[in-house]
C-alpha cells in the first residue's frame, strides 16, 4: 500500500492545467486510486473491479450515496450498470491497449463527433471533471475573449452521449490518472500551455486574438505591405479603432471623403439609372420621399466641395501634398462641412429634390473614373456611407449596430466609456452593394485549418455554406434582421412573408447549392475562378500579417471560421476570422458539414501523421512557407 502510494505521488507530480478544473497527467502507466488497496494473490479481474469499487465510493461521497446492501456491486454517482466480469474485461484491454499507444484524450465542450471519431481509431477518453460545469458555463464569454466565435449553440451534447452499458464512462475511470496526449476543447485558456510536455497534442494556438478578434484583424492587416504585395483595400473593408485618437481622425476623414464621392455616384445614377436594380430601387425610393423635404440645397456648391476634396484625395496618393504647409488651409473648414454633410443627408438619406443636376453628371463621372483606379473599394460603398460598429471582442453578432450619419456613430461609440478604454470599439465600412440571392443579403462561412506558424502551413476546406437573412435586403432600414446574417441572431426571427420562396426556412445553403443558382444565371465558372481563389487569397494573406505575433508550438493546431461576403462582381470580401467556429448541428445543412469538418480535420493533424498520404478529406494544402 505504500508503495503505491508512493509511487501515485510521483505521478501526480506532472501536471496539466486545465483551466480551473486542476486536471493531472502522469506517466503512461496505469496507475489504481491511492486508497484502491490490492491483494496479492486476487485475479487482474478482481482487482480492477476492487479498483472501480473503490474509485466510485471515494467519487461518491460528496453525494451522500448509500452502502450498497452486502453481495451487490457498487455503482457510481453516475449510475454506472452493473459491473461484470466480461465488461471489465473488455475495458481493461482496450485502456491497457491505449495507454501503450498514447492514445488517451481529452475533450471540453459538445463535439460527439470528435468523441465518435478518435474512439474509432482506438483513443479512450478521459472526461474533463464536471462538477464545475456550470460555472465555465457562466464565465464562457470571459473564456472565449479572444475569439470572435462562441458557437451558435450553447448545448453540450456531451450530456446526451449514447453509452448504454457504461463502458465508456468505466474506461474514462480506468484512465484517470493517465496522461492525456490530445486534447480538443471549446475554450483557449482551457489548457495552459507552458504545462503541457512537446508530445502531447491541443487544438488551440496562444495569442490567436492577434486576428480572431476585430480589432487585430483591422490592425494587423495593415502591415500586410511587410509581408506580401497585396492590397488588404481589396479583400478587406475599411476598418478604424475609434478608441485610438489617431484612427478616429482618420475615420472621420474617410467618412467625409465617402460622403463626397457617395453624393458624386448619387447625381450619376440619379440621371442614367443605369447601374443596377438596387441603385434604380433607391433611387425610385427617395423620389418617393422628395416631397416631404423641400429645404433648398445649392447644389452647385455641394458639387464643387466634393470634387474638390476628391482632387486633393488624389493629390496626396500621389505625394504631390508634401510641398504644402502647415499654414495652406483645408479643403473644407469644419463649418463647411457642417453643411456639406446636413446638405447630403437630406439629398441622398432624405430623398430631397434637386433639380438641373444632369449639367453636373459629366465633370462628376470624369472623377469617379479616376478614383475607381485608386480606390478598390469604390464599387462596394453605395452611396448612403452606412458603417457597421462593432465590439472589438464580442461574438455571435451581440451588440453590432448599422450607422449612416458621422454624428450617430461617433455618439453610440462614446456611450459606453468601458469599451472605450479598452480599445474594443471597430467601425468599419460597410458593403452597401453585395451580391444578393432572390433579392436577399447573405454570408459565407468558410473552414480553414493551421498545422503550424512555423513553418506557415494552411489548409482550406473545399466545403462550405450560406447563411441568409430572414428579411428582403434594403436599405431603407438599418435593423439587424436584414443586414446580419449570423445564425444566432437570425434563428430567433421569423422570415419574412415578403422574402423569396427559394430562401429555405432554416436560412442556410450549401456551397452546392449556391453554384446551383449562379448555373442558373450563368456564373458558375466564377465560383472555382472569382470566389474560391479570393477566399484563399484572403486567408492567406490575414495569417501572414499575424505570423510573427503567433506563439508557434508543435503538436498544436486550430480549426478556424472565416466569414465573408460577396460583391455583385462576385468578389469576396472578408469581414472577420473566429476561432471556435460553431459546430452546432442547427440544420441539415450544418448537420452535415460540420459532421465532415471535424472529420477532416483528424484525417489532417492524426492520420496524415501516422501516414504522410493519408486521405485528408476535403482539405487542401493551400500554403506551406518556404
Amino acid at each position: 500500500m505504500r508503495a503505491d502510494v508512493s509511487m501515485e505521488a510521483t505521478r501526480s507530480k506532472q501536471t496539466v492545467q486545465l483551466g480551473q478544473e486542476g486536471h493531472q497527467a502522469t506517466d503512461r502507466r496505469y496507475a489504481p486510486c491511492p486508497d484502491s488497496g490490492e491483494t496479492g494473490g486476487a485475479s487482474k479481474d478482481q482487482k480492477v473491479t476492487a479498483l472501480v469499487q473503490k474509485c466510485n465510493q471515494g467519487e461518491g461521497k460528496s453525494f451522500q450515496t448509500s452502502t450498497p446492501p452486502e453481495g451487490k456491486v457498487c455503482r457510481s454517482f453516475v449510475s454506472l450498470p452493473a459491473l461484470n466480469p466480461e465488461r471489465l474485461k473488455t475495458a481493461r484491454a482496450l485502456v491497457d491497449k491505449a495507454v501503450r499507444m498514447h492514445k488517451v484524450f481529452s475533450v471540453q465542450g459538445p463535439y460527439p463527433v470528435i468523441r465518435a471519431a478518435l474512439r474509432a481509431r482506438g483513443w479512450v477518453e478521459q472526461r474533463m471533471h464536471r462538477p464545475n460545469h456550470h460555472v465555465h458555463q457562466s464565465h464562457s464569454d470571459e473564456g472565449r475573449a479572444s475569439s470572435n466565435d462562441a458557437g451558435d449553440s450553447d448545448d453540450d451534447n456531451v450530456n446526451k452521449e449514447q453509452d448504454p452499458d457504461g463502458l465508456y464512462d468505466l474506461m474514462s475511470r480506468l484512465v484517470r490518472n493517465e496522461m492525456v496526449y490530445f486534447f480538443w476543447t471549446n475554450r483557449r485558456d482551457a489548457i495552459n500551455p507552458n504545462s503541457l510536455q512537446k508530445e502531447q497534442i491541443t487544438n488551440h494556438f496562444a495569442k490567436a486574438g492577434s486576428f480572431t478578434t476585430k480589432s487585430g484583424l483591422c490592425v494587423n492587416l495593415r502591415n500586410l505591405r511587410w509581408f506580401d504585395s497585396a492590397d488588404p483595400d481589396t479583400f478587406f473593408p475599411r476598418c478604424y479603432r475609434l478608441a485610438a485618437q489617431d484612427e478616429k481622425h482618420a475615420f472621420i476623414e474617410d467618412y467625409r471623403r465617402t460622403a463626397c464621392t457617395s453624393f458624386l455616384k448619387f447625381i450619376v445614377e440619379r440621371e442614367r439609372g443605369v447601374q443596377g436594380e438596387r441603385t434604380s430601387h433607391n433611387i425610385r425610393t427617395m423620389r418617393k420621399r422628395s416631397k416631404l423635404r423641400s429645404r433648398p440645397v445649392d447644389l452647385s456648391q455641394m458639387i464643387n466641395s466634393a470634387l474638390k476634396v476628391c482632387q486633393e484625395f488624389l493629390e496626396s496618393l500621389e505625394h504631390r501634398d508634401i510641398d504644402k504647409n502647415l499654414e495652406t488651409p483645408q479643403t473644407l473648414t469644419e463649418e463647411e462641412w457642417a453643411l456639406f454633410l446636413n446638405s447630403y443627408y437630406l439629398v441622398v438619406h432624405g430623398g430631397a429634390e434637386i433639380e438641373n443636376s444632369d449639367h453636373f453628371v459629366t465633370c462628376c463621372n470624369a472623377m469617379l473614373q479616376r478614383l475607381v483606379e485608386v480606390s478598390p473599394q469604390l464599387d462596394i460603398d453605395g452611396i448612403h456611407n452606412i458603417w457597421i460598429i462593432k465590439p472589438g471582442a464580442k461574438s455571435r453578432g451581440r451588440g453590432i449596430k448599422c450607422a449612416k450619419r458621422l454624428d450617430q456613430i461617433l455618439r453610440l461609440v462614446d456611450g459606453d466609456p468601458t469599451l472605450i478604454k479598452e480599445s474594443k470599439w471597430v467601425v468599419q465600412k460597410y458593403l452597401e452593394c453585395p451580391l444578393l440571392v432572390h433579392g436577399t443579403k447573405f454570408d459565407v462561412r468558410q473552414w480553414f485549418l493551421v498545422t503550424d506558424w512555423n513553418p506557415l502551413t494552411v489548409w482550406f476546406y473545399k466545403k462550405c455554406y450560406l447563411r441568409f437573412s430572414t428579411q428582403p435586403y434594403s436599405l431603407d432600414t438599418l435593423d439587424s434582421s436584414v443586414h446580419l446574417c449570423n445564425n444566432s441572431i437570425q434563428k430567433h426571427l421569423r422570415p419574412s412573408q415578403q422574402r423569396h420562396r427559394g430562401i429555405p426556412a432554416n436560412n442556410m445553403w450549401s456551397d452546392d447549392q449556391f453554384r446551383t443558382f449562379l448555373s442558373s444565371h450563368g456564373q458558375e465558372a466564377q465560383w472555382q475562378l472569382v470566389v474560391v481563389p479570393g477566399m484563399k487569397k484572403a486567408v492567406i494573406h490575414a495569417l501572414q500579417a499575424t505570423q510573427d505575433l503567433m506563439e508557434s508550438r508543435k503538436n498544436t493546431f486550430e480549426l478556424y471560421g472565416a466569414d465573408f461576403m460577396l460583391g455583385y462582381d462576385l468578389c469576396p470580401w472578408l469581414i472577420e476570422l473566429n476561432a471556435s467556429p460553431t459546430m452546432a448541428p442547427s440544420t441539415s445543412v450544418t448537420a452535415r458539414l460540420c459532421t465532415a469538418v471535424q472529420e477532416d480535420t483528424l484525417r489532417v493533424v492524426m492520420d496524415r501523421r501516422a501516414d504522410r498520404t493519408a486521405n485528408t478529406g476535403d482539405f487542401q494544402l493551400i500554403y506551406r512557407q518556404q
